[in-house]
């Protein structure tokens, strides 16, 4: 009983880190349509989120039978209950690379209002911590967990000084509002998903200490 638990806990696992696979993609994918003004590739990646999508419902539809079937206990209870927390996790930053393709488009039918300097730090930052999370987790890496959930203080002051910055093109002309607006949207989009990586960063920390640090302060520190 137990082996076929395992098997099928790991097979859970494996699909779980293919959709991580296609959601890092879509965040690169997506960071390339705005910076290369790459329309196409945007629609590309927007068409490609419904797998996503079944991914996600695909993994809940197993966990859910896996804990019907077998009634995991202790730390079999607890991987379980961290992918199925992790896998909408994934689902919504994959939702937001959608968001970040939407208003590539938008601003692809306008002249670029300014260099993208801010954007493509932020973006490799929130790739980077996604990257990160998702080894955290296959590693069982609770300190890489940590060290990404503080990165993301660097992400939000990031996110704020890109904001100021398009507030003084805003400022100097209104025909630059509705660009700007939707850049510091892709803005927020890209923090989000730093955010995401460092829920499912907290999750691993809960998976390997068994500590629950979501809403603490100071919770990357050990």
């Amino acid at each position: 009983m137990q082996r076929h638990f395992d098997r099928d806990l790991e097979d859970i696992k494996d699909l779980l880190l293919r959709m991580g696979a296609m959601v890092e993609d879509a965040i690169n994918q997506s960071i390339r349509a705005l910076l290369d003004r790459d329309t196409n590739l945007a629609e590309e990646v927007i068409a490609r989120d419904d797998a996503i999508d079944r991914m996600e419902v695909d993994i809940d539809a197993r966990t859910i039978e896996l804990i019907a079937k077998m009634q995991p206990a202790a730390g079999d209870l607890r991987f379980v209950a961290t992918i199925m927390k992790i896998t909408p996790e994934l689902e919504r930053i994959a939702d937001l690379a959608v968001d970040v393709c939407e208003r590539a488009i938008e601003l692809n039918a306008e002249p670029q209002l300014k260099p993208l300097v801010e954007v493509p730090r932020l973006a490799r930052d929130a790739q980077e911590m996604v990257r990160n999370a998702l080894d955290a987790f296959v590693r069982g890496d609770a300190a890489l967990a940590r060290q990404v959930i503080d990165h993301d203080d660097v992400v939000d002051e990031l996110t704020a000084q890109s904001y100021r910055i398009l507030l003084t093109y805003m400022l100097e002309d209104p025909r630059n509002i509705s660009r700007a607006i939707r850049l510091t949207f892709v803005n927020k989009y890209f923090e989000r998903m730093a955010d995401g990586a460092t829920n499912i960063c907290e999750m691993v920390v809960f998976l390997v200490e068994g500590k629950v640090i979501k809403h603490t302060a100071g919770a990357g520190a050990p």
